[in-house]
């Protein structure tokens, strides 16, 4: 942030010492954090996203890809310190070769779990963040505060899929995926029970 003395009209009562005591109003300039936030923010809308494709209307989603991962890296996400979609912490890190993969793991994810039953998408995480989805049965009769299994995207590795059991207290440790073994075993995933 940069603090910019404001205009002061000087006359002969007002000295240049009195100038720098005078109290400055802050203006306060963009800072590359801010860029950020502006470039991953979602338009506002009524109705809420059902699928990963609908949460797709940010900058980082429409800007060319380029242009996406180099701000990002200006910005200071490679640190992690950023909201970002799994996708783009990937990218950044040389692991996933396209925005395009991304949005297509995330597309096959939504499709696979969409045809069955229970099953809901939870769009509404911190902008730029990746939605998840949660199996509503596993929550039920396991007592109050339960967390239902989910299933998330992830970056940490190249299978890109993490599955949380169902839990109620401490979360359940993060169970690696890929779409393939997602597929195999998602009547296993849907058998999770709390802990």
């Amino acid at each position: 942030m940069t603090v910019v003395k404001p205009s002061v009209p000087t006359d002969s009562l007002v000295t240049d010492s009195a100038l720098d005591e005078y109290p400055p109003t802050p203006r306060v300039e963009a800072t590359s954090a801010l860029d950020w936030h502006a470039a991953v923010e979602l338009p506002d809308s009524l109705s809420a996203p059902i699928s990963p494709a609908q949460r797709r209307r940010a900058w980082i989603h429409r800007a060319p890809e380029g242009r996406v991962v180099d701000r990002y890296r200006e910005s200071g996400g490679s640190r992690g310190q950023l909201p970002a979609p799994w996708w783009l912490r990937a990218l950044a890190t040389g692991t996933l070769h396209s925005r395009a993969a991304g949005f297509a793991i995330e597309d096959a994810v939504s499709e696979l779990l969409d045809a069955r039953q229970g099953w809901e998408y939870v769009p509404w995480v911190a902008d730029a963040e990746s939605g998840y989805w949660e199996y509503l049965p596993s929550e039920s009769g396991a007592g109050l505060g339960t967390v239902p299994t989910t299933v998330l995207l992830t970056h940490r590795h190249t299978g890109w899929i993490d599955v949380v059991a169902a839990y109620t207290g401490t979360a359940s440790t993060a169970i690696p995926f890929t779409l393939a073994e997602l597929r195999n075993r998602i009547g296993e995933v849907e058998s999770l029970a709390a802990n």
